[in-house]
Formats: structure tokens, C-alpha cells, sequence
């Protein structure tokens, strides 16, 4: 599923920047996006439709798989030297 997430989040903010990270439990997994500040805005999009769209894509995929899945998003902090 990370993958597919992965995909998602480069096709929306056209940058390889934003990572994402999966805690896998037996039937359970845990996505957490990491964004620089610029790109929180385009991932949550207009009242959170985009980051609720990308949640219900995800679902999708998990209830095929038979599993559960949580999707949450944190700013990744830049490093300025």
C-alpha cells in the first residue's frame, strides 16, 4: 500500500520530496505522508477533499486485501545547513 501512496502523492505534488512510511501490523497498516510545509496545502486540498480522497482510495485497496489501514500526515522538517 505504500507504494500506491507513494504514487499518488508524486503524481499531485509533482516533487520526489514527499515520502511516506508504513507500520504494518497483522492486519493492519499505518501510512504516515511526510511533507515539507509547501506541499501540505496541495495534499489536504479545499476543506481536506484531497486527503480524504486519497484516505477512501486506500480503504479500498485494504478492504480488497482484507485488512485495515489509517493514513496521517506530519510535516517533515527541513534541514538547512
Amino acid at each position: 500500500m505504500k507504494e500506491l501512496l507513494e504514487y499518488i502523492l508524486k503524481e499531485i505534488t509533482n516533487s520526489d520530496s514527499v515520502q511516506a512510511t508504513e507500520d504494518i501490523d497483522e492486519n493492519f497498516s499505518k501510512l504516515t505522508i511526510f511533507s515539507p510545509k509547501e506541499f501540505m496545502g496541495i495534499i489536504i486540498g479545499k476543506e481536506g477533499r484531497i486527503i480524504k480522497a486519497i484516505r477512501n482510495l486506500l480503504k479500498v485497496r485494504a478492504t480488497l486485501e482484507k485488512k485495515g489501514v489509517n493514513v496521517s500526515i506530519e510535516e517533515k522538517e527541513v534541514v538547512t545547513l
